[in-house]
C-alpha cells in the first residue's frame, strides 16, 4: 500500500504508512527515527508523549517486605545464638 503524504515542509517530509503508523523523510529523502523523529512528530501534533504514571499499587508489597524483613533478622538472631554457642562449645 502506497504512503500518503501528510505534511511537507523544507525541512523533512511526513508519510501516514498503510499500517497507520508515520515515516518522516528529510529533504534528501533519507529516513529520520528515533529521538528526531518523535520531536518531530509530536511538533506537528501526529504523536501524543505520555509520561508513565508512578503507580501507588507498588508501594504496599514495599511495606509488606519492611514488615517481613525484621521478623527474618528475628529469626536470624534467634539462630545465630544457637550457632554462637556451638561454636563455644566446639572451642
Amino acid at each position: 500500500m502506497a504512503m500518503k503524504l501528510v505534511k511537507k515542509t523544507d525541512e523533512y517530509s511526513i508519510y501516514q504508512r498503510g499500517d497507520k503508523r508515520y515515516a518522516v523523510e528529510d529533504a534528501r529523502k533519507k529516513a529520520i527515527n528515533g529521538d528526531e523523529k518523535v520531536r518531530i512528530l509530536v511538533a506537528e501534533d501526529l504523536l501524543k508523549v505520555m509520561t508513565p504514571a508512578k503507580p501507588a499499587v507498588e508501594e504496599a508489597p514495599v511495606a509488606e517486605a519492611e514488615v517481613e524483613a525484621p521478623a527474618a533478622e528475628a529469626e536470624a538472631e534467634a539462630e545465630a545464638p544457637a550457632g554462637d554457642a556451638a561454636a563455644e562449645k566446639a572451642e
